[in-house]
């Protein structure tokens, strides 16, 4: 297996592996580099809806989205596409998955089925560069804090995509959602300090309003997209990426008006975080 850095400091690609027959040992060696790197992908892979289950099972969980269109035979995965007469796309501005929850899903495992003949590519952001990067009065400033993060103003019957041509494909409107987190989380596996904010689903800090939060939190956003902590992925047929909820931000390109593109995502459960 051969480890390809993306960008400086976020994303790894991956060579030498087929992941619907790798080893327990390529497994682990798969799981580290995620954790480390953030992303990592994967080309030239024949990867069937019963691999893309039977894999995501080896990690744990399979987190089933409350949100997107769930594909007919395979509940476990979500549909997350678009439709050539959509302005709309999912997942079109800088966020990370989940984090409205209590325990936020670890991560995806995505899949190219379908794909324009150029854009929609995918970029990430390394929370851990994030942090090492801010001023040490910033560190100051968030240590110890804690934020609220929902997506109900995004996902509920009068939220942001009921108001775009996505409406009709979402689900979940009803939902309630909320949770709090630590700022500044310890990755579970690595130790590594991460910032733990998205300009999507962070709200507020806990014990101050919107308005007082958001200086900081503006100032904590911004910081996370220094340009050398992200890096960009062009899909091609038979590319899987599988990231890390906790490490990176991602944003999904939408450039491709006019052309359908549908990717398949697994969820994967997560656990517990702390500072």
């Amino acid at each position: 297996m051969q480890l390809t850095p993306m960008a400086p400091k976020c994303g790894v690609e991956v060579s030498g592996v087929k992941l619907a027959q790798c080893s327990d040992a390529e497994m682990q060696e798969i799981k580290q580099a995620i954790y480390e790197y953030g992303v990592a992908v994967f080309r030239d892979q024949e990867f069937t809806p019963e691999d893309h289950i039977t894999f995501g099972r080896r990690w744990g969980g399979i987190d089933v989205n409350n949100y997107f269109p769930l594909q007919d035979d395979y509940n476990e995965i979500a549909v997350v596409k678009k439709e050539p007469d959509q302005q709309t796309n999912i997942g079109g501005a800088w966020h990370t998955d989940h984090s409205y929850d209590q325990i936020p899903a670890m991560g995806s495992v995505l899949v190219a089925r379908h794909l324009p003949p150029k854009g929609g590519d995918t970029m990430w952001a390394h929370m851990g560069a994030a942090y090492d990067a801010l001023s040490d009065e910033l560190k100051a400033a968030v240590e110890g804090l804690e934020a609220f993060h929902t997506a109900d103003h995004v996902y509920k019957a009068d939220g942001l995509y009921a108001q775009t041509d996505m409406a009709k494909s979402l689900r979940g409107q009803d939902l309630k959602t909320g949770a709090i987190h630590p700022v500044v989380i310890r990755h579970p596996h690595t130790g590594r300090k991460l910032l733990y904010v998205n300009s999507a689903f962070t709200i507020h800090f806990v014990g101050q309003t919107r308005a007082e939060s958001m200086p900081l939190l503006q100032q904590l956003f911004d910081a996370a997209l220094t340009g050398d902590n992200q890096c960009r992925l062009e899909w091609k047929p038979g590319t899987v990426a599988i990231w890390d909820n906790r490490t990176t931000w991602h944003n999904a390109m939408n450039d491709y008006h006019g052309h359908y593109r549908e990717m398949h995502r697994i969820t994967l459960s997560g656990e517990a975080l702390a500072a």
